[in-house]
């Protein structure tokens, strides 16, 4: 039961949350507790605290007269000496429980129990709450309101009120046989002492005394104050002084009041709000456009300007951000796009990745993506417009415009067409260079569009001219690398003739203007203290001209360059990675493909065409300046892998380079290959034929793009070309798994139909990303063959021997049963036959890595692999098939691809004379080699370091290199070769010394040493 079973007044303020039911607690409850116990002075074994032994009974009742709990005598007064009557016990009850008074019922016959009799309202309140009750004398209910309270009957109220347990055991007390149940309770909860004289009155100051120590036992205590530590920790100070440190589990949001519960020492819960209070931003909030060249970025609080009016701290994929600016208020940053960037397309969602910007204490540093959905759709118009003395007018639009609209014909000035000059500035003023008349006068305006094609309703101002003779003025001064000045002018200027930096000589290596500011490039770096800006013959628009000399120390552009975004996807059959740098890079550290390190999801080198033994692109990686992406292309053989690419080492393109800390991104080949379907097999269940079909991608059960829509699934007939939808009702569609469809073929499939090499379409569906899935021709519908069961796991690609202990196998599905002693390879020249005696599976149970380490191939080795048995199977039970073309996997032999880097096993040195040798290689491999593998040897004999003059075939296996040496070498002298196989691995196209057989294995690093 709760305490909500009694009628209470609404809107009690005070009730709690206690363990049990509907818990409205404790205070009123406990309220109860002690103001019942104030009959007691016998309230002795409970532990109460230091200060209720320093507090005198009178000060204990002024405590608990605040409270509500008492009010005294009519008198006012305490008299703590006198007893307590019922009918004073059950106003004080209801009073504490906020019990709602029952006006209108009397259920008592004591005299003077009528109406208007004070205490009636209280009785009939307590006494609907079943907390006190009266008794029948001949036939009468009475309550008997002047009785004195006895120990027994507050025991009994007390039990009531906190809906104690009432034991029918272990029973020991002196109270009266109907009370002794109840009193029990109260003395097992340690509310009262067993040894009571339970028929005694209490003092009113005995009373008082126990109320007042129970109060401060059990109330539960408010907070006094509260101290945010951060967004998941606060420290509350209560009112019994005890501080109670408090970890969040879910975190704080600034400025926003948060409910939130604890518990103290004493293990009371205590419910409070908090409001984290916060002017500095703690994170990005939104993000918002209402046009389609700026973007609102909000805070959710201030920032620091000059973090935050960085450009390069914000990107938007595609685009380009010209410049950041910060709102008034330090919460808002307008991001502009560069003219030349395209514009972001309204009504689609885009997102906006913030990084480095601080908040305004600097006590934190802000990244972020956040979306958005650009909406213009309100028209552009005039905003502001503006005489520049008597030869010019300035119009500010609302919003950017687009230039090509912002001609003469279009601006009209007291209704008459204008010969004017016109001079735009990106994004949105407008300049007419004509002579105009001291006065008031009105300028029309037409014709001009937005970005969204939103066109100006014809829109008029007035204006005022008057004369300019005051010359432009410098109002600020800024650099933020040592090649670029910006200057802000008091006015727009017209013009500057000449600027150079200190001295005459160093002079600017372009000058731009944009309204009021002047931007001043330079070719070689400015001083790193303080330099002399001289700008001759600066002009406004009146004509006025000044010469001027600014002085500036430039702030170091401190701020490394951080990837903000990175694209995988497969473009034709090439695998191509796009970096997005939050700024503009060094060109040749951007395009150095040794900073860039590509590994598998083991955390090893790839050993695919495309990747160098370093893990380098074997492309050069490209740099777009305009869109500050470097895009990588590792080439089409990359395997269905998560792999790990990291970036270092790339520099920005400030004068003082900063440099790309370490990045580390994951890109997965599943989700960046064009979705298809993997494999599609069928198999038998009774009479029925189940369809298995397996994609790349993660599938949709949702909108359009539903995996379990039947109409999506047709099958065709291998010789007629006559096509049947495969299932009849969408229930006889299933999703296996994430990419697995399972399909019961219920359509009408003919009896004649080839199963044979029949084809499986699949048309609009769609990925969980919302992707549709396509063919290579564009189109929306996927197909495969379809496979018998015995055919469903095929190998995908060429079985590799990458080592004489290693033969590598990638499946078209997830292998689930593994045993590698089922594998054999054939030796076509020998007939010999090698088993595997372990293996390795990849992450993904798609790549297979057999062991053969307890007999070792030979490096030279040709020949076949096939299963001997059926113990390797994937999830569903279907047998592996090496190839996929026939139904006999245990008799088919799959060619395998010898990729072992042929090895040096003999080293042999011939004097040809005093100063030229021979240095003969053998390998245990045929090798081929083009003349300019010389360069990548070095050859000591002796103490000599000699020439590589040539290299030459000997055998199949061997090549001769023809050293000279600058003095004569003497025989039975120490030789050592060396050979870069670094150099020799691809990168840039440089394989000069491999394999004869395909795939052309580079051969790797040489080190030999010995004596001739």
């Amino acid at each position: 039961m709760s305490i909500s079973d009694y009628p209470t007044k609404e809107n009690s303020h005070d009730m709690k949350v206690i363990q049990g039911g509907e818990k409205k607690v404790m205070k009123k409850i406990l309220s109860v507790a002690l103001s019942t116990a104030m009959a007691f002075s016998m309230f002795a074994s409970v532990a109460f605290g230091a200060e209720s032994t320093t507090l005198t009974p009178e000060q204990k009742f002024d405590a608990l007269k605040a409270k509500g709990i008492v009010n005294g005598l009519p008198d006012g007064l305490a008299h703590l000496e006198k007893t307590l009557s019922r009918a004073e016990l059950a106003k004080i009850v209801a009073k504490a429980m906020d019990l709602k008074e029952v006006t209108g019922v009397y259920t008592y016959k004591d005299k003077g129990y009528v109406a208007g009799y004070w205490a009636a309202p209280y009785i009939e309140a307590v006494t609907a709450a079943n907390i006190m009750k009266g008794t029948t004398v001949n036939g009468k209910q009475m309550f008997n309101p002047t009785a004195n309270v006895t120990a027994q009957e507050l025991a009994i109220v007390l039990t009531r009120a906190l809906k104690l347990e009432v034991p029918t055991t272990g029973i020991s007390n002196t109270a009266a046989t109907w009370a002794q149940g109840e009193v029990q309770a109260a003395i097992n909860k340690g509310l009262v002492e067993a040894n009571l004289n339970w028929t005694a009155n209490a003092t009113r100051s005995q009373a008082i005394v126990a109320a007042y120590a129970v109060d401060q036992f059990v109330s539960i205590p408010t907070v006094a104050s509260y101290k945010v530590i951060d967004a998941n920790n606060v420290e509350f100070t209560l009112s019994t002084g005890e501080v109670v440190a408090v970890k969040l589990d879910k975190a704080l949001v600034a400025n926003v009041e948060t409910p939130v519960e604890f518990q103290n020492k004493a293990g009371q819960k205590i419910a409070t709000k908090v409001t984290w209070k916060v002017d500095s931003a703690t994170k990005v909030q939104s993000a918002a456009a209402t046009n389609l060249k700026e973007v609102v970025v909000t805070f959710d609080g201030t920032v620091d300007e000059t973090s935050a009016t960085v450009a390069s701290n914000y990107s938007i994929s595609g685009k380009t951000i010209e410049s950041a600016t910060l709102a008034n208020d330090k919460k808002s940053v307008t991001l502009l796009l560069s003219q030349s960037s395209t514009a972001l397309v309204n009504q689609k969602q885009t997102s906006v990745v913030v990084n480095n910007v601080k908040n305004s204490d600097g006590s934190k540093t802000l990244s972020g993506t956040v979306s958005f959905v650009p909406s213009d759709v309100a028209i552009p118009t005039v905003q502001e417009v503006k005489a520049l003395g008597t030869k010019a007018v300035k119009i500010v639009f609302s919003e950017p415009v687009q230039q090509s609209d912002v001609i003469a014909s279009n601006f009209r000035i007291d209704d008459k067409a204008i010969a004017a000059n016109v001079q735009y500035t990106y994004p949105n003023t407008v300049i007419l260079t004509t002579s105009l008349t001291e006065g008031t006068h009105t300028l029309r305006v037409s014709n001009v569009k937005d970005y969204s094609g939103l066109t100006i309703v014809p829109d008029s101002k007035e204006f005022t001219a008057s004369v300019d003779t005051t010359a432009p003025t410098v109002t600020s001064v800024k650099s933020n690398d040592l090649t670029q000045v910006e200057i802000t002018f008091d006015e727009p200027i017209k013009s500057v003739s000449g600027a150079y930096a200190n001295v005459s000589s160093f002079t600017t290596s372009s000058r731009v203007i944009k309204d009021n500011k002047l931007i001043l490039n330079f070719s070689s770096p400015l001083n790193a203290s303080e330099n002399n800006i001289h700008l001759t013959g600066v002009k406004d628009y009146s004509d006025n001209s000044a010469d001027l000399d600014v002085k500036v120390t430039p702030t170091l552009d401190v701020v490394r360059p951080v990837v903000v975004n990175t694209e995988f996807e497969q473009k034709g059959t090439d695998y191509v990675a796009t970096l997005h740098f939050s700024k503009a890079l060094n060109k040749e550290s951007a395009e150095k493909a040794s900073n860039y390190v590509l590994k598998d999801s083991n955390g090893k080198i790839p050993a695919v065409a495309g990747i160098t033994v370093d893990g380098n692109p074997v492309r050069q990686p490209v740099y777009d300046a305009v869109k500050r992406t470097v895009t990588i292309n590792f080439g089409s053989a990359l395997k269905n892998d998560n792999y790990t690419l990291t970036a270092s080492g790339v520099k920005d393109a400030a004068y003082v380079s900063n440099v790309l800390l370490p990045y580390t991104t994951t890109l997965s080949v599943a989700q960046a290959q064009t979705g298809v379907i993997s494999r599609a097999w069928t198999e038998t269940s009774g009479a029925t034929r189940i369809l298995y079909i397996q994609f790349n991608r993660t599938l949709t059960t949702e909108g359009q793009g539903n995996a379990q829509d039947a109409t999506k699934y047709f099958l065709r007939d291998s010789v007629s070309g006559a096509k049947f939808q495969a299932a009849k009702s969408n229930d006889d569609v299933q999703l296996n798994t994430a990419n697995v469809v399972r399909i019961e073929v219920t359509g009408n499939i003919p009896t004649d139909f080839s199963w044979n090499n029949a084809v499986v379409d699949a048309s609009y569906l769609r990925d969980v990303d919302g992707n549709i899935l396509g063919n290579s021709a564009g189109g929306y519908t996927v197909s495969k063959t379809v496979n018998d069961a015995n055919r469903a796991i095929s190998v995908t690609g060429a079985v590799y021997v990458n080592s004489t202990s290693k033969v590598e196998i990638n499946f078209a599905g997830q292998l689930n049963t593994v045993v590698a002693s089922q594998f054999e390879l054939r030796d076509t020249a020998t007939g010999g036959t090698y088993t595997a005696n372990g293996y390795e599976l990849s992450n993904n149970n798609e790549t297979l890595t057999l062991d053969f380490s307890d007999r070792k191939l030979p490096a030279n080795f040709s020949g076949t692999i096939r299963t001997v048995g059926t113990g390797n199977r994937d999830a569903y039970g279907n047998v592996v098939a090496l190839d996929p073309d026939t139904t006999n996997n245990n008799a088919q032999h799959v060619t395998v691809v010898n990729k072992i880097a042929p090895s040096v096993t003999d080293v042999k040195v011939a004097a040809v004379t005093a100063k030229r040798h021979t240095v003969t290689l053998t390998f245990d491999r045929n090798v081929d080699f083009d003349p300019a593998a010389k360069n990548l040897f070095s050859v000591d004999l002796g103490s000599q370091r000699g020439t590589v003059d040539s290299v030459s075939r000997v055998t199949a296996n061997q090549i001769q290199l023809t050293v000279d040496t600058t003095n004569d070498v003497a025989s039975n002298d120490f030789y050592s070769v060396y050979f870069n196989g670094t150099a020799n691995a691809g990168t840039n196209g440089s394989k000069v010394l491999t394999s004869t057989e395909e795939p052309k294995t580079p051969v790797e690093t040489i080190n030999k040493q010995g004596s001739f």
